[in-house]
């Protein structure tokens, strides 16, 4: 698995490294071979410049007067010797063949072996030069056969033939220590880059890093985060969009939370307007029912339909009302260390549930929690589940190392799967069945606040049959 560099920071410096490394490259490789060739097509230059002049300006043994031809008897290896000993030189080897016979200079690691066969072939033709790598050396082959004029003027070959071996080891040492010195300026320069790539990556990188960080402040409600804008490149460009963003983004906000304070204050006031007139309807409704059964069919199924809604009515207010203060902030915690099992019957019983609904409860189990809160929770939970579950609905309660865990369960057609992320919704109803429910579509958003307000949560989930909801208070 390769690495790949995924921040923009580690992709420009490998950016920039690899342009560094590789106009390094080239650069040094360009330079090492022009160089090298340099180097040795000068060697191979004089070298066979000497072995002309030298060939040119030597003594051919005696008997060629005309031209020594490699059936004469009269050049003995003492003539071959001489040339060789012409030809010599430091670092040098010598071999010169003649007919069936050869010389080569005293100590030579060389025989004609050594000679490749197109080389021989050729060097009958021409002066040719080859470099070879003979025991672990570099040598530089330079091959002829001598020419001499005859007694005509014709130019014509001798039958001698000279090999002579340059040793290069000189020029391959001054490459080797080029290389090294090329190798050690591109460390230098890689360095460099890397420092340069850093710093370059740094000052490029610094205001995105400061629009980052604003863009978090600005994310976490810090709307009055501006940035100075410096230069005129496209980075000061985009600072000054995003501080246009910011300021319009402000006055949006502010504009909404003045419509917002304004929508809680007129929920609030108009539940509490409300609150007289219910109370009054109420005490009529009271009287009403009472003579509801004596009055005929129809007139009192229409004072029982007033009644309802009444009811519903009341039920709305006192949930509206619950949740303005929560959404003004009014909601106080006043936790005590209370009895589960008795809070939970007290709940039950109070509301008339208690044979209608299984609870089961450790025997002196307590836990510190606001036990009016805790109450509205329960009795929002319960409800739900009496009012659109079916029975038998179970209550339980325990302690965790975690904190309190209270469920309740029903054993009806449960929530639809697809409500469930909406629930705690407010006005929220699963199914048309419950749109003209007694509920107010307000009592499990009002569950859930009580319950973030002990720090904790509510969950829900399908059952085979029935829906699970899942109080989790954690210990203060």
């Amino acid at each position: 698995m390769s690495w790949v560099p995924t921040g923009l920071r580690g992709r420009l410096v490998v950016t920039f490294l690899l342009v560094a490394i590789t106009a390094s490259a080239a650069v040094a490789g360009l330079g090492y071979q022009l160089v090298r060739r340099e180097l040795l097509d000068r060697v191979e230059r004089i070298s066979v410049s000497d072995v002309r002049e030298t060939l040119s300006r030597v003594t051919l043994p005696a008997g060629a007067s005309d031209v020594v031809w490699p059936s004469d008897s009269t050049v003995t290896d003492e003539d071959l010797g001489d040339l060789v000993n012409t030809l010599n030189g430091p670092d040098r080897v010598v071999i010169v063949a003649y007919g069936g016979h050869s010389q080569a200079s005293r100590g030579a690691p060389f025989t004609m072996d050594d000679v490749p066969d197109q080389l021989r072939w050729q060097a009958t033709r021409r002066l040719v030069a080859q470099r070879l790598r003979l025991k672990d050396r570099p040598w530089l082959l330079v091959a002829t056969q001598i020419h001499r004029a005859n007694q005509n003027g014709v130019v014509r070959g001798t039958g001698l033939n000279a090999y002579v071996f340059v040793s290069l080891s000189d020029e391959e040492g001054v490459l080797n220590r080029l290389r090294g010195s090329l190798l050690q300026a591109a460390g230098i320069t890689l360095a460099i880059a890397l420092t340069v790539a850093l710093l370059s990556a740094w000052r490029v990188l610094l205001p995105v890093r400061r629009l980052g960080t604003a863009a978090r402040m600005l994310g976490a409600g810090e709307l009055h985060i501006r940035l100075p804008v410096r230069g005129k490149d496209e980075l000061a460009e985009l600072t000054a969009i995003f501080n246009e963003t910011a300021e319009a983004l402000e006055e949006k906000v502010s504009e909404l939370r003045t419509l917002e304070a304004m929508s809680r204050r007129f929920v609030a006031d108009v539940s509490h307007e409300l609150r007289t007139p219910l109370t009054a309807m109420t005490a009529v409704t009271d009287m009403l029912s009472e003579e509801a059964e004596g009055l005929p069919e129809d007139a009192g199924e229409a004072v029982r339909i007033v009644l309802r809604e009444i009811d519903r009515l009341k039920i709305l207010v006192e949930h509206l009302i619950e949740v303005s203060r929560f959404d003004s902030g009014a909601a106080v915690l006043r936790r005590e260390n209370v009895d589960v099992g008795d809070t939970l019957a007290d709940c039950l019983e109070v509301r008339g549930w208690s044979d209608r609904v299984k609870l089961t409860v450790p025997i002196g189990l307590t836990f510190s929690l606001d036990p009016r809160r805790f109450d509205v929770i329960v009795a929002n939970l319960v409800g739900n589940a009496l009012h659109h579950g079916a029975p038998p609905v179970l209550v339980s309660a325990r302690v965790r190392p975690s904190g309190l865990q209270v469920t309740v369960r029903d054993h009806g057609e449960g929530i639809p799967e697809r409500s469930l992320p909406h629930v705690f919704e407010r006005f929220y109803k699963a199914g048309a069945g419950r749109a003209r429910s007694v509920g107010s579509g307000l009592g499990l958003a009002i569950a859930k606040a009580n319950a973030e307000l002990h720090r904790g949560t509510i969950e829900v989930r399908r059952c085979e049959p029935g829906t699970l909801f899942t109080l989790w208070i954690p210990a203060p």
